[in-house]
């Protein structure tokens, strides 16, 4: 069920809004102003905040900045919807660039604020999906015992650390990441060093020749590299 933070000083807003979402299947906690609602907001998982702009105590500007600062991630990535006034454009802007989603004034229809809700969930849930599979792609790749990390130019084998260089890096990633798919002596030197080094086929050759030694000091079995004579290389599914 998602959870919903709204904060506003006004008791019939604060009645009316939360009878009206918790009727759409939304369940909403309420809060007076921005020091009441801050402490909740860091030790529960909240989904969305609906802060009004204009509070006493804490305004709803200072209550997204500590919110956007805060050193909990789920926090600091909560999507947040301002309630404003109609002479609040100049506190909208803040709130806009202080990393605000969207904005809505009062007097609003519940039907428009549900949906703006709902499609401001929506965007941030994409984001998210979308940044987890970039990390899961680019940063990390794992095929059976091995893993490498992209960010930290760090391979795995069975757990432990193989040091490789940056063009063995790329010659092992190059092939791992298409099991059986045999690579030519042109394809792996483009993998290593780019199109803008020559190197002869002897040294992609060498390369093999120490990349399956330095596996081989940790697993005396390891016989992932298989050559395909006249061909090239491939990595064993």
């Amino acid at each position: 069920m998602t959870l919903i933070a709204l904060v506003d000083d006004e008791n019939s807003i604060r009645t009316s809004v939360s009878m009206a979402l918790e009727s759409e299947g939304f369940k909403v906690d309420v809060f007076q102003n921005g020091l009441e609602a801050i402490e909740a907001l860091e030790s529960k998982n909240y989904d969305l905040g609906l802060f009004d702009i204009k509070m006493p105590k804490m305004d709803g500007n200072e209550l997204l900045s500590k919110v956007r600062s805060s050193r909990i991630g789920r926090l600091k990535e909560m999507p947040i919807i301002f309630l404003t006034s109609k002479d609040q454009e100049q506190d909208e802007i803040i709130g806009l660039r202080m990393g605000a989603a969207d904005y809505i004034t009062k007097p609003f229809s519940q039907k428009l604020l549900n949906e703006r809700i709902k499609t401001v969930l929506r965007i941030y849930e994409n984001r998210k999906n979308e940044v987890m599979l970039e990390d899961n792609i680019i940063n990390n790749f794992k095929k059976g015992s091995l893993e490498l990390d992209d960010l930290k130019q760090l391979c795995f084998w069975k757990n432990e650390i193989i040091e490789l260089t940056v063009a063995e890096f790329n010659l092992i990633k190059s092939l791992a990441k298409y099991p059986g798919v045999v690579k030519n002596r042109d394809q792996l030197m483009d993998a290593m060093y780019g199109d803008s080094v020559y190197v002869d086929d002897r040294t992609i050759d060498s390369h093999i020749k120490r990349l399956r030694k330095k596996f081989k000091l940790y697993d005396q079995d390891f016989d992932q590299i298989r050559t395909r004579y006249g061909s090239g290389y491939s990595w064993r599914e």
